[in-house]
């Protein structure tokens, strides 16, 4: 009794990942659609925040410098899988878990949360590379590396991607946008709770995903 709930997620997953047909109607009609009501909340949230970057909320955001680069995260799944040779079952779980976290930034400014919550900061650091790196591992599931191996690299991917988050965050701070107020601990902070996030996401993945059987 004490293996069956774990048994039974990574049974869960495997069939949404595998064969979303086994989910009937609903889980047929999820799996079609659910990459594309992502798409389309990031773009509309995106397009408020070009459509009125005079509130309050974007103040010292960067929004113009974040919305191509997030926009860029609704082609990375689709691309990687073509240049892969497309091999089915479309990895649409992988998908939405890639863009979520891009969703959840551009909505936390959108409706106000970083500036009215100051722990929404935190939260987001952990939980978006929570979603983002158990995409990629998820991902690395449908590969012939080892648990071990894929966990190895999505924390360590997880790692890379605060560290050049960090660093373009720098940068764009550096070219004039105020507002950032980008001190030593906040950053040190964001590396901690990213990293920690990441490793966490990394391992709920190669936890309940199964391999994919190879053709």
């Amino acid at each position: 009794m004490t293996g069956r709930p774990a048994t039974t997620v990574s049974a869960v997953i495997d069939s949404v990942e595998k064969t979303p047909e086994s989910l009937g109607i609903g889980g047929r009609a999820a799996a079609r659609w659910a990459p594309w009501a992502m798409r389309a909340a990031l773009v509309v949230a995106l397009a408020v925040t070009a459509a009125f970057p005079h509130w309050s909320q974007f103040e010292g955001k960067g929004m113009a410098f974040r919305a191509p680069f997030y926009a860029l995260s609704m082609a990375a799944v689709p691309v990687v899988w073509r240049l892969r040779g497309a091999r089915p079952p479309y990895p649409w779980l992988v998908d939405v878990l890639v863009v979520a976290p891009f969703l959840a930034d551009t909505l936390g400014n959108v409706f106000g949360f970083y500036r009215d919550y100051a722990v929404t900061d935190d939260v987001l650091h952990v939980l978006n590379w929570v979603l983002l790196m158990g995409g990629v591992t998820v991902a690395l599931r449908r590969t012939p590396i080892s648990r071990l191996n894929a966990w190895a690299l999505g924390y360590g991917i997880g790692g890379l991607a605060i560290i050049w988050w960090e660093t373009a965050e720098f940068l764009v701070q550096e070219a004039g946008t105020a507002g950032l107020q980008l001190t030593y601990g906040d950053t040190i902070g964001d590396l901690l709770l990213s990293s920690t996030g990441g490793a966490v996401g990394a391992l709920l993945a190669v936890r309940f995903a199964g391999r994919e059987q190879q053709p």
